[in-house]
């Protein structure tokens, strides 16, 4: 499973690289707190479309483009390419199950820490 929150961080993280900014100077920018732009680097904070789009303005960039996974291989993808190499239809419906688990506990740990965010009010 995909955590949007991390794709659109990390494509945030490259543009910050690429266009050398600091992260206080973005929040700055888009008129958040540097705590509220660092939970949303990290990936732990969701960002609203009025501040995504207020992103793609600053780096002349789509919202799209904020949106789009990069093909890297992450760390999760380990357990996927470790399931080729079991022998048995047990051991390789154990490890789908393990990875289902890890999956969903991380969605739940993120609604967890981002329901306070989810039920503000958008003011646009």
């Amino acid at each position: 499973m995909v955590d949007i929150n991390v794709v659109v961080a990390n494509n945030i993280i490259d543009l910050m690289k690429k266009n050398h900014t600091k992260q206080k100077d973005l929040a700055v920018e888009i008129g958040v707190s540097k705590q509220i732009m660092s939970k949303m680097l990290n990936g732990s904070r969701m960002i609203s479309i009025a501040e995504l789009h207020k992103i793609a303005e600053y780096y002349h960039v789509k919202m799209d483009d904020l949106l789009k996974q990069q093909n890297i291989m992450k760390e999760g993808d380990v357990v996927k390419a470790f399931m080729g190499k079991v022998s048995t239809d047990a051991a390789r419906d154990a490890l789908k199950m393990v990875d289902e688990l890890a999956d969903m506990i991380v969605y739940h740990a993120n609604i967890r820490e981002n329901s306070s965010v989810m039920s503000e009010t958008w003011e646009m």
